[in-house]
């Protein structure tokens, strides 16, 4: 079994940990509870933190020009300035920060599909498209290359499957970061091979030239140049046939032990997971279990076939989002 480094996650306060929504409610989400023994989160709300208070009138995005601005129309009030000085000085503090829960469709928080109203007129209910919220799209912009999610989408077992894998895997990159150990980031590199196929191969090519390291760079900047391309690698969901092809490569270490029964098995299971009925974890599960059974150094080292705690993986599934 595998240890984790725990991963650092900002996290919208309402999402389990303060009743502070606009009608004073929290907001279930079932991921963040079960998050909370494997990871260190730093929540905030940032319509409490600008002083709008519990409960408090509701705000929403408008148009201003080109831009939007953040109103409360029943007070008429524009929050505008407030939740940019809020927003530029909370996120100096999330520097170290892996991923980010935020909630979704919130005039502060969301990260995509907030309705934005033509104007300050409170009588004017039709919207004039969609954008993310003043704070998540800050986050967004200041974090290229982080994990970062609503708490709807994760319902979606691909969105977070994909989540939880680069929250792990970066947080262990972090650890290897600190260290300025050149064997770290090797060993790093090498558990990470089929993770990193599976995501991207050109990128995952890229990284073994870097680890490599021919021309005996400086600890920094090659450390830099692997982040940049680690956070590029992962950026992405893979395409099922991407992990079908890992997964095939592992399956060939035992294919001589196997009976003809159960190879038609797991090929059965690899294209249920193509069809989008079961999670990865359900057919990496299986590979686990061959690996067990039959033993192989190299593959039992490989973060691919567990990228984060059992104790997290789910087959719930909205149905919403799949592939996003």
């Amino acid at each position: 079994m595998r240890s984790f480094a725990r991963p650092i996650i900002a996290v919208s306060a309402c999402l389990e940990f303060e009743a502070c929504r606009y009608n004073a409610l929290s907001v279930a989400c079932p991921l963040v509870r079960d998050l909370m023994p494997f990871v260190d989160f730093r929540p905030a709300c940032p319509e409490k933190a600008i002083g709008l208070g519990v409960p408090r009138d509701p705000i929403r995005l408008v148009r201003d020009g080109d831009a939007v601005a953040l109103y409360q129309p029943a007070t008429g009030r524009d929050v505008t300035a407030l939740m940019d000085d809020f927003t530029q000085r909370h996120l100096a503090t999330l520097r170290d920060a892996d991923g980010f829960i935020l909630k979704g469709r919130s005039p502060s928080c969301g990260i995509k599909d907030v309705k934005v109203y033509p104007d300050r007129d409170p009588a004017k209910t039709p919207i004039t498209g969609k954008a993310a919220g003043l704070y998540g799209g800050a986050v967004i912009a200041a974090f290229p290359g982080r994990a970062i999610e609503d708490e709807g989408r994760l319902e979606n077992f691909t969105i977070r499957e994909h989540f939880l894998t680069r929250i792990f895997a970066l947080a262990e990159f972090r650890g290897v970061y600190a260290s300025g150990s050149m064997a770290r980031l090797v060993q790093f590199q090498a558990d990470n091979k089929l993770l990193l196929m599976a995501y991207n191969q050109t990128e995952m090519r890229a990284l073994g030239r870097i680890t490599a390291n021919p021309g005996g760079r400086p600890w920094r900047e090659t450390i830099d140049e692997y982040e940049t391309h680690l956070r590029a690698a992962l950026s992405r969901v893979p395409r099922f046939q991407s992990n079908i092809n890992v997964l095939q490569h592992a399956m060939g270490y035992f294919s001589e032990g196997m009976s003809a029964s159960e190879k038609r098995f797991l090929l059965g299971e690899f294209e249920t997971y193509r069809a989008g009925k079961i999670p990865l974890s359900a057919v990496t599960g299986i590979i686990r279990a061959l690996i067990a059974r039959f033993g192989s150094d190299y593959l039992s080292r490989q973060t691919y076939f567990a990228p984060y705690p059992t104790e997290l993986v789910s087959i719930t599934d909205s149905g919403k989002g799949r592939g996003a």
